[in-house]
């Protein structure tokens, strides 16, 4: 490609290619997975909303959550898919743009939602007296639109950023979908602003809503441990055992991503890292919060007249 004339006007998403033809193996698998994480979290959605038993901030937060999961999942699979069947495995240029602000709309969200329904469990296990006043209807609206709106901004930056670059290395992407890392590999100018701006900005998104998230979870296990019921400690661990097994993985694989320089980048190991934030933890969500949840459970067979 000549670096002096080519303008991109659309990118070839490699992902998987190295596989050759055991990429055919890959399409029933995340078909499958795409299908199950889409319908357990509208599982989790209609339950939340039929069960006037579940109408509290818990169940608010992760109605919301399950439903952010879905759009999550969504920006990423459905374009892999036919990608994994065809040897054109092609993106415009805008719809490149486009995929990349919504992961990053969906995933800077989702950091603060985390965090949102950590201070929930937070004040419901340390503060019950006063978790009804705190965590009031008011209250947890404006916990959901902050968190879209954290996540809307983080993303209009690195979006604009990202594609601000020229790209005359070459239009092949090294990953399944359009993400930053392996975009900033393809542009002949000097990154470092870009750089730097994924360090602060996701520094500010993902290592602070990670800081709230862990001081929530300190104040509970402290709390747990002063409790003088063993019954009561496990019962109420358990409550949050779900929570911390989906921020382990979301939080994990995300750090593991963006806070390392783009000459450390080895981006088939990436698109493994991707696929745990990406695919791996939506897929696991409607299952860590049903088996362990037993309203849940209940609001399901109710449901269903079992």
């Amino acid at each position: 490609m000549d670096a002096n004339n080519t303008v991109v006007t659309e990118f070839i998403l490699l992902g998987f290619s190295k596989l050759g033809e055991s990429q055919f193996f890959l399409f029933p698998l995340f078909l499958l997975m795409y299908v199950v994480t889409v319908g357990g979290n509208m599982c989790i959605i209609i339950t939340y909303n039929l069960n006037p038993n579940l109408h509290s901030p818990m169940y608010f937060f992760l109605g919301n959550f399950s439903f952010l999961e879905i759009l999550y999942v969504t920006s990423t699979v459905p374009n892999l898919l036919p990608n994994l069947l065809s040897d054109q495995k092609r993106i415009s240029f805008y719809g490149c743009a486009t995929q990349m602000y919504c992961t990053l709309t969906f995933g800077g969200t989702e950091c603060y939602l985390l965090a949102a329904m950590a201070y929930d469990r937070y004040n419901a296990i340390c503060r019950p007296l006063l978790y009804p006043v705190i965590m009031n209807r008011e209250t947890c609206i404006k916990h959901i639109v902050g968190s879209w709106s954290i996540g809307a901004v983080n993303a209009l930056i690195h979006t604009t950023l990202t594609f601000s670059l020229p790209f005359c290395k070459s239009n092949q992407i090294n990953h399944f979908f359009c993400d930053v890392p392996p975009l900033l590999q393809l542009s002949c100018r000097n990154t470092w602003i870009n750089e730097c701006t994924i360090f602060g900005v996701v520094s500010c998104v993902v290592i602070a809503s990670f800081i709230l998230t862990m001081f929530s979870y300190l104040q509970i296990i402290s709390t747990i441990l002063q409790m003088h019921s063993s019954s009561g400690r496990r019962k109420t661990f358990s409550t949050c055992f779900s929570h911390l097994i989906v921020v382990t993985i979301f939080y994990g694989s995300g750090i593991f991503m963006y806070f390392r320089p783009k000459s450390s980048y080895g981006m088939d190991q990436e698109q493994v890292v991707s696929l745990m934030y990406t695919v791996i933890a939506p897929l696991l969500n409607p299952f860590i919060y049903t088996l362990r949840n037993r309203e849940v459970k209940l609001g399901i067979k109710k449901i269903l007249h079992l």
